[in-house]
């Protein structure tokens, strides 16, 4: 072990100290890597998936499918409150049936953290976009486990914060199939070893899952009327999207909105602002009711994980937030391949690499915030009001998973 494997140890290992010992009082983001635990009865080369959070777990479903159908044993870890509580929701999905697929928390990266990951070692470790965490894969690379990055996606203010933990981390990984050739590039610039270029999963997901069979009282109540649908929204993007509807609404009798921010924590504060606005809403999370009074709901607060992909299709037109006022952007695939008319902001700086296809075979409209309003109305007019049959998405977009699969498959471990 070198100083600079050293230094790394003993940092991660006096904080790991300290956070047990005040486990009651640190985070809660924390206290869920404070208490992972090992899949239990984790049979020889399990493959450990990680992905961080809620966005790179909904990104997670077209590998896990191939990971399953190819007799893998998957454990499918993450680390955030928000993350574990999709996990739950989605793992009976996922594992089918089969026993093969479990998860949980990700531990921390110490050597007591870890420890109970390795007793029985995976086979493979394959981490969603940008995870590299240097005690993990040091250790991973000292037993010659395969380390993968898949759907690798790095910016260039990433790349500037990475330091030399950062860069001896991505100096040790097997592999970085990358999203696209910028990510390409910075993680060579980083220190990655073998790059490929693997494309987008997003846009090789399967269909969205149903929504629960409440939605149907909605569904019937609004059926008449056109749906605004904005989802993933930051802070400001509320007021603006709410500032829009509210006026559009007085043009467009009936119109509603279905409003789901991007973030948990600020559900409560929305949930606020529409009832001090006045505004007669409901909350998606709450008991859902009858036919009848939905017909007086404006406003649906979609406080739930998970449900927004399928929702879009609820909607006559979508709006694609974290992009008005941002500079980052949400993802835009959803609503497009559900054939709802979408519109975004001009900051879509994360989702560089499928807006200018999709803008150019005319499956979205960028929008400044100024003009929002005026496109809305434009939109509204000349839209179907539920989505019209899905067009296939662009060819440069097709087949992501395929190409991921073909990266990382020889360095799977044989299925026993």
């Amino acid at each position: 072990m070198d100083t600079l494997d050293f230094s790394y140890r003993l940092t991660v290992s006096l904080v790991g100290a300290i956070a047990r010992a005040c486990a009651k009082g640190v985070p809660a983001g924390w206290r869920v890597r404070l208490q992972a635990e090992a899949p239990e009865q984790a049979a020889p080369g399990w493959i450990w998936l990680h992905a961080v959070s809620v966005g790179e777990l909904l990104l997670a479903d077209g590998l896990i499918g191939r990971l399953r159908a190819t007799g893998q044993r998957v454990h499918v870890s993450t680390g955030t409150p928000a993350g574990l509580d999709l996990l739950a929701r989605r793992l009976p999905a996922w594992d089918a049936g089969t026993g093969r697929v479990s998860g949980g928390a990700f531990p921390l990266d110490d050597p007591a953290g870890l420890e109970p990951f390795l007793r029985q070692a995976p086979g493979a470790f394959i981490a969603l976009e940008t995870e590299l965490w240097p005690g993990l894969i040091e250790a991973l690379a000292r037993r010659g486990i395969p380390r993968l990055v898949v759907n690798g996606r790095l910016t260039e203010k990433s790349l500037q914060r990475g330091g030399p933990w950062l860069r001896r981390a991505a100096g040790r990984l097997t592999l970085v199939a990358a999203r696209d050739p910028e990510s390409a590039e910075a993680f060579r610039r980083l220190g990655a070893p073998v790059v490929a270029l693997g494309g987008n999963l997003k846009a090789d997901l399967p269909p969205p899952r149903p929504l629960p069979d409440h939605w149907a009282a909605l569904r019937s109540a609004w059926a008449g009327d056109p749906v605004l649908v904005a989802g993933n929204t930051l802070e400001g993007e509320e007021e603006l999207i709410l500032g829009v509807w509210s006026t559009v609404r007085t043009e467009v009798p009936g119109l509603r909105l279905i409003l789901a921010p991007r973030q948990p924590r600020r559900f409560d504060a929305v949930a606020a602002e529409l009832a001090a606005q006045g505004l007669p809403h409901r909350r998606a999370s709450r008991s859902w009711p009858d036919e009848d009074a939905w017909r007086g709901t404006g406003v649906l607060l979609l406080d739930t994980l998970g449900d927004l992909a399928s929702a879009y299709a609820e909607g006559t037109l979508a709006l694609v937030a974290g992009g008005w006022g941002h500079p980052g952007g949400h993802n835009p695939l959803e609503p497009v391949q559900a054939g709802v008319p979408t519109l975004i902001g001009p900051g879509f700086a994360n989702f560089a690499d499928l807006v200018p296809p999709l803008r150019e075979a005319g499956r979205l409209q960028v929008v400044e915030a100024v003009d929002l309003e005026r496109e809305v109305r434009a939109r509204l007019a000349d839209s179907p009001l539920r989505p019209r049959p899905a067009q296939p998405l662009p060819e440069s977009l097709r087949g992501a998973l395929d190409r991921t699969w073909a990266l990382i498959a020889p360095h799977l471990p044989p299925v026993g």
